[in-house]
């Protein structure tokens, strides 16, 4: 019993550790979802697995033969309710979807704690570590690499005064932009002419640089850059 005891406690605080190890990424990115939260996730996991481990310890007056331990539909049921706890961290915020990434490492968190829970102490290690190199490394090369980056854009002019498309086309290239799915709109009454878009550049400067411009143009009564991604 005393080993059984030792084995359980060895489980309960290698899943505080690996859990704590990814959290701790997830908090000095300030993440809402953090430490605690990615602790609790895979101890929770890890003590609902050995529950599944230790039936006989708890039954012990149920015959053996009679017993049927499926540790899979333990494993199904802690991924359901995690689905809910993803959820809650994943926001919009405007055009922009925010918190995937931590919806994704909550889930990952609670697989490892399933391992720890079984006892399968290698792939959980490993698991660990992937995934806290995934978040860490990962970040750096998305920084460093080349890349598109995309934004919303929208302008708002007089409806007797707004700038043609082509010079339109012609300052957004000027600023590093390709516009798509451009789309036009005549509003407030019809006072008023505005175009959306979708813009992309490959410099996130450039963000800056257009807004400023825009800013100094009298026939732009209004303007929206909103920035696309995590």
């Amino acid at each position: 019993m005393e080993t059984q005891y030792a084995t359980m406690l060895l489980h309960l605080c290698l899943a505080v550790l690996a859990g704590g190890l990814i959290g701790l990424e997830r908090t000095y990115h300030g993440r809402p979802a953090g430490f605690r939260t990615h602790t609790l996730v895979c101890t929770a996991s890890s003590v609902l697995m050995q529950l599944t481990l230790y039936q006989t310890q708890l039954l012990p007056t149920i015959p053996l033969e009679t017993l049927r331990v499926d540790p899979t539909r333990m494993a199904q049921g802690i991924m359901t309710g995690i689905g809910f706890l993803g959820a809650g961290v994943i926001m919009k915020e405007g055009l922009t979807v925010r918190g995937l990434t931590t919806a994704a490492s909550i889930w990952i968190t609670a697989a490892i704690g399933i391992l720890i829970g079984i006892g399968f102490y290698f792939p959980a290690a490993v698991a660990t570590v992937l995934t806290f190199g995934t978040l860490a490394l990962f970040r750096w090369i998305e920084t460093v690499m080349p890349s598109l980056f995309y934004a919303r854009v929208e302008l708002r002019f007089r409806r007797d005064d707004p700038l043609a498309e082509t010079d339109l086309n012609a300052l957004m290239a000027q600023h590093g932009f390709t516009v798509a799915n451009i789309s036009y709109q005549v509003g407030n009454d019809g006072q008023f002419f505005e175009y959306q878009m979708t813009a992309r550049t490959r410099n996130k400067d450039n963000y800056p640089l257009l807004a400023a411009t825009l800013t100094c143009m009298p026939r732009v009564l209004e303007f929206r850059i909103h920035p696309l991604g995590d």
